[in-house]
């Protein structure tokens, strides 16, 4: 069962650009960092009283990150929700016509299971269910 709202995850060109532009506007003295190599980006995140935000830049030019920016441009890139059951979620979801990016959970940020719910059938936004490795169901 969907639990939560996880974080807030914002697309950037440049990390340490944007970590000194949050640093500056929320007072933030402290990242937590990691490069989460299978998505192909590095992560910058903080908890703004209790609501997690990630800073998330490309590593290579083919990352979904990289392709968003060229797109779109900086800015909110997705949603997610914290997850007890994440495969039950994405069942329940892909049996109510959600179209899925990830049919089944993959390493994410913060050693957490992540899958990716397609724009194209959740109103235009990008959603990821994510589920602490540790609590797998």
């Amino acid at each position: 069962m969907l639990t939560s709202i996880n974080h807030i995850g914002i697309a950037v060109k440049d990390l340490e650009a944007s970590k000194e532009r949050y640093s500056t506007l929320f007072g933030i003295d402290s990242f937590h960092e990691e490069t989460v190599e299978t998505q192909k980006v590095r992560i910058a995140s903080f908890s703004l009283n209790g609501v997690l935000i990630e800073l998330t830049a490309a590593t290579s030019e083919d990352s979904p990150i990289a392709q968003f920016i060229n797109k779109r441009g900086e800015g909110i890139h997705h949603i997610a929700f914290t997850s007890d059951a994440i495969s039950s979620d994405l069942n329940n979801a892909r049996e109510h016509g959600i179209k899925l990016i990830n049919e089944s959970p993959v390493p994410g940020a913060h050693e957490m299971q992540i899958a990716f719910l397609h724009p194209s059938s959740t109103g235009g936004v990008l959603m990821e269910f994510c589920q602490p490795q540790q609590e797998q169901k």
